[in-house]
């Protein structure tokens, strides 16, 4: 029999597998929302542009409400044998209101269509993660103000570097997310243009208003060429882009967090709410939240893979391959979405232990550049000079087993004669913190200050 979309063209339906690698509905019906409203646009455009009936189009107006209540309350059904969310929404149309909604197709394609409904997901979705990535920054902001004079082992190469405080660290992934945010707003401010009225790829003989369709939809403007409107998919590779970087600094981040409450480093607690035990060790606390963020990444990085992948090799203007867009792309926006989720729960439910930190934060002669300072500022000597005095010093603290600040005065000066008693002030962790006073540097009130503004320019919770 005669395929209902196709019309006359096509006598037989489609193979079963046919169907099976065609069919979209499984995932692409979740654009439901942004696929009636830009139905919506169109058909109050063709009213407009006396295209097509104000009654036909009143008509349409109040189906296509119909069908959004109907998917939200969980009453639509959804079938495989329409293909995808378009077709769903254009039968079940034509079922409430008959022959005007036969209407609703003039001057567009799918192609437009599915374009146009993508960028108003992708757009939906980059305001949602914005929002989230807020709310973490202003978690992160707000315990490192609390932890501002927290000191702890700052690292490189994972080994004892210079003391710093937890509240400067923390910050860290504040600047970080605001990076991120600022790669995802370029990418928003880039996709927001209107594909419809493209038509298939050479637009169309109707006289549409693209200018209407497209500030009804919150687009800045339409689509300046339509081949480009149709097969353009850079919104999505950039998007995804966007997403992987943020993924990685979320994935490092989950990653300090499994080293930092491992007993070997025991720097920071979770609670129940974010750990898991084990099936055969009573004993064990598994940060399997920071863990599985750390691993998402992965299939986030994967997407972006697979978009590049699949648009390289594509001559203008629409091909089916595109229809590989939106599954990597979902899945990977609704997984950098629950990291993010994942993340701000951890941030607020951790607590560091302070002792151990400041412990931690003087072993492996942490101290050592703040003596190495203290002799160019106060002898006068060379830096490289400097470093070379200070290495022998260390060398000697080592030799005997103790800290820095567990040598004598006499020992040091065996070195170099010309040190004081007043060394001792840099050699202990939290004055090595408190020097560091440099703008972005680990000094408490410099941490209180990047919070604070930080806390300011974020405003409350929403």
């Amino acid at each position: 029999m005669s395929n209902k979309m196709w019309g006359g063209r096509f006598s037989t339906g489609p193979d079963a597998i046919m169907e099976e690698i065609n069919v979209s509905i499984g995932f692409d019906q979740r654009l439901y929302a942004q696929d009636i409203a830009g139905s919506k646009a169109h058909a109050a455009m063709l009213s407009a542009q006396k295209i097509i009936a104000a009654k036909d189009a009143q008509k349409i107006q109040k189906g296509l409400d119909t069908i959004l209540s109907e998917i939200e309350a969980g009453k639509f059904t959804f079938r495989r044998d329409l293909e995808d969310i378009h077709m769903n929404v254009e039968s079940r149309l034509a079922e409430l209101i008959g022959a005007p909604a036969g209407r609703l197709h003039t001057a567009r394609s799918r192609n437009d269509q599915v374009a146009t409904d993508f960028r108003l997901y992708v757009r939906d979705t980059i305001d949602t993660l914005d929002e989230q990535m807020a709310d973490l920054q202003r978690a992160l902001a707000e315990k490192a103000l609390a932890h501002a004079g927290t000191v702890m082992p700052g690292f490189t190469h994972l080994q004892n570097a210079q003391p710093v405080t937890f509240g400067h660290h923390l910050m860290a992934y504040v600047e970080m997310l605001g990076r991120d945010r600022g790669r995802f707003a370029d990418a928003r401010k880039r996709l927001n243009e209107s594909p419809l009225g493209s038509a298939a790829l050479a637009g169309t003989s109707f006289p549409i208003d693209r200018e209407a369709t497209a500030a009804a939809l919150g687009f800045d403007r339409p689509t300046a060429n339509s081949l480009d409107g149709v097969s353009d998919r850079d919104f999505v590779m950039e998007t995804l882009a966007a997403a992987s970087i943020c993924a990685v600094h979320l994935s490092r981040f989950a990653e300090e967090i499994v080293i930092w409450t491992s007993p070997a480093f025991g720097l920071v607690k979770l609670t129940d709410a974010f750990t898991t035990g084990s099936s055969i060790m009573p004993q064990k606390r598994n940060p399997d939240a920071a863990e599985l963020a750390r691993a998402k990444s992965g299939r986030i990085i994967g997407a972006l893979t697979g978009i590049l992948v699949v648009m390289k090799g594509l001559p203008l203007a629409y091909a089916k391959d595109t229809q590989e867009d939106k599954e990597g792309t979902f899945d990977a926006l609704s997984a950098l979405s629950l990291v993010i989720a994942a993340i701000a729960g951890m941030v607020r439910d951790m607590e560091p232990e302070a002792t151990r930190m400041k412990a931690a934060a003087g072993q492996g002669y942490a101290t050592a550049t703040d003596l190495a300072d203290w002799l160019v500022r106060t002898l006068n000597i060379p830096f490289r000079e400097a470093h070379h005095v200070t290495g022998r010093i260390v060398a000697l603290a080592s030799e005997r087993g103790v800290p820095l600040h567990r040598l004598s005065l006499e020992e040091m000066q065996g070195v170099e004669k010309r040190i004081t008693q007043d060394v001792f002030s840099v050699l202990s962790v939290t004055n090595s913190v408190r020097s560091r006073t440099s703008y972005g540097g680990t000094a408490p009130a410099r941490v209180r200050q990047q919070a604070r503004r930080w806390l300011k320019k974020l405003g409350p919770a929403a």
